[in-house]
């Protein structure tokens, strides 16, 4: 099993870990609930260290950059992040990932560059990918094994943590990043692209610098209650925000336009892998969609897979992520249901085992965060 620069730390501080993507990986250290709400009222910290970064770079960059993602890099500034897919041939999502346009101090007169920063599960199916889709005038390098990734997430996070960089964090827009010097460490990378909808930031540094960086972050944020959080609450809240996680909300075989991700999907930017797909999907429509449910009236959770049911039995569709709402205290979840029931309002039925939970479609995020970007 893989691990990570920090992983020796977690295990030091009583982290309960287990495997995730092939990495030892903190699922928690005081318990799922207590860390969710630390992120949602205070500041926490993740080890997104097993996330891929590829450096993308060339006089034709943006020509591979446009090719396998569906997102429109054209309309990205230097300091701009945009988030994305990468199709496959047939309409489905190869993975979700992040595109980073860099300064072109790495490059040569005329070239530009990239970072993309991918999923864990997939970084090698992804640098296969875009491997063999590279016929252009560029140069891709994977960086993953170098990079470390520290999330500081919630509320007090810009406070807490300006003190360690000349960079006014407050001004920091979603989607947007720089490089500065981060608790005394040169050419740190720090973005505002959070998965957990409290605010806050992410910090990628040179993998020799994370456990430096990590004590001197958890050292000054103990005035403001810092704790380490695990990936058990990265889940809880990214999914009261509504937002996909790839292998159970998206895969192979779901489209972005079923999966609500068609404001990602930009067929009039060019051709691009599944294009002709896509404008097919749009012109046709589709027949099932990804939506949001809660089950305010119930207290089972909806698992991944349990089938979701019409008022007669019938199946409609699949349960792909479902949690009880720390923030919220009731169950929510998010499936594939046919298109018919996809309106906000609409009641459908989640069969767990011989019961039938009520449910009702809503629109995400089902958390309305008032705190950050």
């Amino acid at each position: 099993m893989k691990t990570t620069p920090l992983t020796a730390v977690h295990e030091a501080l009583g982290a309960k870990m287990a495997a995730f993507a092939g990495y030892n990986m903190p699922i928690s250290y005081t318990g799922l609930k207590e860390e969710h709400h630390q992120v949602r009222n205070s500041i926490g910290v993740f080890d997104v260290s097993h996330m891929g970064e590829f450096i993308i770079r060339g006089r034709e960059a943006l020509d591979l950059i446009q090719k396998v993602t569906t997102n429109d890099a054209s309309k990205l500034k230097i300091g701009d992040a945009q988030y994305t897919c990468l199709p496959n041939d047939v309409g489905g999502i190869v993975d979700d990932c992040i595109v980073y346009r860099l300064t072109e101090e790495m490059c040569s007169a005329g070239e530009m560059a990239f970072m993309m920063v991918v999923n864990a599960s997939n970084i090698e199916k992804d640098w296969a990918w875009i491997t063999q889709a590279n016929t252009f005038d560029t140069q891709l390098i994977n960086i993953s094994g170098q990079t470390a990734l520290l999330a500081v997430q919630g509320p007090k996070a810009i406070e807490a943590m300006q003190p360690l960089t000349d960079t006014d964090l407050s001004a920091l827009k979603f989607y947007t990043f720089t490089k500065d010097t981060f608790a005394g460490i040169e050419n740190v990378l720090i973005s505002a692209t959070g998965y957990t909808g409290s605010g806050g930031f992410e910090l990628y540094v040179n993998a020799d610098r994370a456990v430096e960086l990590w004590n001197t972050v958890m050292e000054t944020g103990k005035p403001f209650g810092i704790k380490p959080i695990g990936l058990g609450a990265r889940d809880t809240l990214r999914l009261e925000m509504g937002y996909c996680l790839y292998g159970n909300d998206i895969d192979d075989t779901t489209s972005p336009i079923e999966a609500g991700l068609g404001w990602i999907t930009k067929t009039k930017k060019g051709e691009f892998i599944s294009r002709s797909t896509f404008v097919k999907q749009r012109e046709e429509g589709v027949s099932r969609r990804l939506v949001g449910f809660e089950l305010q009236a119930e207290r089972r959770v909806p698992r991944h897979g349990y089938p979701i049911m019409d008022a007669n039995g019938a199946t409609i569709g699949q349960v792909t992520s479902g949690t009880l709402s720390p923030s919220l205290g009731y169950p929510i979840g998010m499936g594939y249901v046919e298109e018919a029931y996809k309106a906000p309002g609409t009641q459908i039925f989640v069969q767990a085992g011989r019961k039938n939970l009520t449910a009702t479609v809503v629109r995400p995020p089902f958390y309305k965060a008032s705190a950050g970007k």
